[in-house]
């Protein structure tokens, strides 16, 4: 019987610690625009930028001032251009 009970505390420890585990959802990606006002209080991660010489897509994640987590997409010129 103890043997029984263990099992059944280590199957419920077990279950709630993969309840623990599972990510958190992804905030939704905004695409900026020009004008677009965005509060910005903390700056979580950027993507980085290819060496290409073009236009390309850009992400930036970062928490305004309530907390809450915002992810937009905007666009960049590559880091891939000659300034010769």
């Amino acid at each position: 019987m103890k043997h029984l009970i263990a099992l059944l505390l280590a199957g419920i420890a077990t279950t709630a610690l993969a309840g623990e585990t599972t990510p958190t959802s992804q905030p939704t990606v905004e695409h900026y625009s020009y004008g677009t006002t965005l509060d910005i209080a903390n700056v979580i991660s950027m993507s980085s930028i290819p060496k290409v010489c073009e236009v390309v897509p850009a992400q930036m994640t970062y928490e305004d001032h309530q907390g809450q987590r915002h992810t937009v997409e905007y666009q960049v010129m590559g880091d891939g251009c000659s300034t010769h």
